[in-house]
């Protein structure tokens, strides 16, 4: 049975990878774990090297994105839903190219990111072996009504962890977790004389009163490079792309595989890898569309969505903002300071007339309000140049599935 589940989630793929391209990840999940209902867990439990779970409200992708890529630098066989598919269908959906027919892992280690709530649910079968917690934000008020209860979803997670535990020292909730008797706790975070430079500060709901001194910690952030202390050394790293939170997710991941490596953790080696790094889907991502230059930009969250538009140059030319289902309740919206933004070209998404009335509010000159997404995107194309030669959206992350969709994006 275990080959049939995984021959047919094959072929669901392939069919949606030629139909549906640049989407659909979750069904070959689905049809998996329906045909054999125990793989995920199986599969995933059979890493020689141990399973390390990266969850939290934000910043899971791309602190599993640079810690994988960590790992890989020192020699290890990284598997990782790079997809960032964080749910058990989706996480079912990354595996299916990874595994043998019969079911076993290739490579030696998995670094996992996975949604709070289906993390917490899913990982009383599971035996990872390092948890790496990033946040805890105001964020999908339907699903999470309080933080708190996102707070006790990780920490059902972090009890999880039997050699390492690795906390932002920034965020209470998170510095707060309690640990299993065998794990090893370390931390990372964020100097104070940089988040006194942040008009914003780091938008935590609730953030420690004191800065970490001893561990992986943020000392200076300039556009797309940031300068680490680790373990007292001085480090120059470049970011995949601009902001603080980028800086504060490759500490985590720094954290992470000095945890995980030990006395083999090699800074020279890190700062290589790190420094190669691409973004992950959408955050701070630039493609090539119909010969013009396009950065995406992904918010998730207020915080996301305030700390993405304090780092972006000022005065942007041509810029579009996309705010799409996945935003069921727009009074996220509204905390976000967008008055730095000037202009928007076009507002779109199903959530457009909210986003277009927080931006007039906040000064910020609207062009045109388009709910029709595929149409804005269209017509946002065809505009002349910019003269700095550069396109921008912000968008949700409905906004951005579907524009990866339209545009053809893999």
């Amino acid at each position: 049975m275990t080959a049939l589940a995984i021959l047919a989630a094959r072929a669901v793929r392939l069919a949606i990878r030629v139909l549906r391209p640049g989407g659909g990840s979750a069904a070959p999940g689905l049809v998996a774990n329906r045909l054999a209902p125990t793989l995920l867990v199986d599969v995933i439990n059979s890493f020689p090297e141990g399973l390390v779970i990266v969850s939290g409200s934000s910043g899971k992708s791309t602190t599993t994105s640079m810690l994988s890529a960590l790992l890989r630098a020192h020699g290890l066989s990284v598997f990782t839903n790079h997809s960032t598919a964080n749910i058990r269908q989706g996480l079912m959906s990354a595996l299916l190219s990874e595994i043998t027919l019969a079911g076993r892992a290739r490579a030696s280690i998995a670094v996992l990111e996975m949604d709070e709530a289906h993390g917490a649910k899913i990982v009383a079968e599971l035996a990872p072996t390092t948890v790496v917690l990033t946040n805890v934000m105001t964020d999908q008020i339907d699903r999470f009504a309080d933080p708190r209860d996102v707070a006790q979803m990780l920490e059902v997670i972090a009890l999880r962890a039997t050699r390492q535990l690795v906390l932002n020292a920034d965020d209470v909730f998170v510095n707060a977790m309690p640990s299993s008797p065998e794990a090893v706790v370390s931390r990372y975070g964020v100097a104070e004389s940089v988040i006194a430079e942040l008009p914003h500060g780091l938008g935590n709901l609730r953030t420690t009163p004191t800065r970490l001194v001893d561990g992986v910690i943020v000392e200076s952030v300039l556009d797309y490079s940031t300068r680490l202390r680790i373990r007292g050394v001085a480090v120059d790293v470049d970011l995949p792309a601009r902001g603080v939170h980028y800086a504060i997710d490759l500490a985590a991941a720094v954290a992470a595989a000095l945890a995980i490596l030990g006395d083999y953790f090699d800074p020279t080696l890190a700062q290589q890898a790190l420094s190669a790094l691409a973004p992950v889907f959408g955050r701070g991502e630039r493609v090539t569309v119909q010969g013009k230059l396009v950065e995406l930009v992904l918010v998730q969250n207020p915080t996301s969505f305030q700390l993405n538009i304090d780092h972006l140059p000022p005065s942007i030319e041509q810029l579009l903002v996309a705010v799409g289902s996945d935003v069921r309740d727009p009074s996220y919206l509204w905390p976000v300071d967008t008055s730095s933004l000037g202009s928007v070209v076009t507002v779109s998404g199903s959530q457009a007339e909210e986003m277009a009335l927080q931006l007039a509010y906040r000064g910020v000159s609207v062009g045109a309000v388009e709910p029709d997404l595929l149409r804005a995107l269209d017509d946002f194309i065809a505009l002349p140049d910019p003269a700095d030669g550069v396109k921008t959206i912000i968008f949700s992350a409905d906004s951005m599935r579907r524009t990866r969709r339209h545009w053809r994006l893999t």
